[in-house]
């Protein structure tokens, strides 16, 4: 867990929001013990998860593909080669969607945007240096044109259908 209590606290107020602008649709769905707090979402999304991010092209098509995501300091990490498609979508249109879905066990949609990150970044190091731990090697060694981006959510609903085994199984508690 890498977030501060100012970064768990900012995270429960986008949840809180997002449930409460969500339609009656998704409330009947994500109500009472399946809606995740932000202290749940810091504890269950440790480690890679694979994300589905939808971008737009420039003729305003919608296009989905995975990234590898690291959950560090309240929002998504993630990386890809410059010469993909979902880069140039990035750079030209910064809103898009992003979902990591676990089966029918959890759950966790969100909108917002997205910036390329550069060393100058504060949280440059800190990143990279969690990535580099994770997979034995620096991403930024994985290619010729790397680029690391970080998405900054703006509506974000998470979801578990039975939180209690969820944490049984992972191992973690939240006492």
């Amino acid at each position: 867990m890498y977030e501060t209590p100012q970064e768990v606290a900012d995270l429960q107020r986008l949840l809180d929001a997002s449930h409460g602008a969500a339609t009656a649709h998704l409330r009947d769905i994500v109500t009472g013990e399946g809606v995740l707090t932000a202290r749940d979402l810091v504890a269950l999304l440790t480690g890679m998860k694979v994300l589905s991010l939808a971008t737009v092209t420039a003729g305003g098509e919608p296009r989905i593909s995975a990234v590898d995501g690291h959950f560090l300091h309240g929002t998504w990490s993630f990386g890809t080669s410059g010469a993909a498609a979902k880069a140039r979508h990035m750079r030209a249109r910064p809103a898009v969607s992003v979902a990591h879905v676990d089966g029918e066990r959890l759950a966790v949609f969100s909108h917002g945007r997205v910036a390329e990150m550069a060393p100058s970044d504060p949280d440059w190091a800190e990143t990279i240096g969690h990535w580099t731990a994770h997979y034995g090697s620096s991403p930024l060694s994985w290619g010729e044109d790397v680029r690391m981006y970080r998405y900054r959510p703006r509506w974000m609903v998470g979801y578990a259908a039975n939180q209690a085994e969820l944490r049984t199984d992972r191992g973690i508690s939240l006492e």
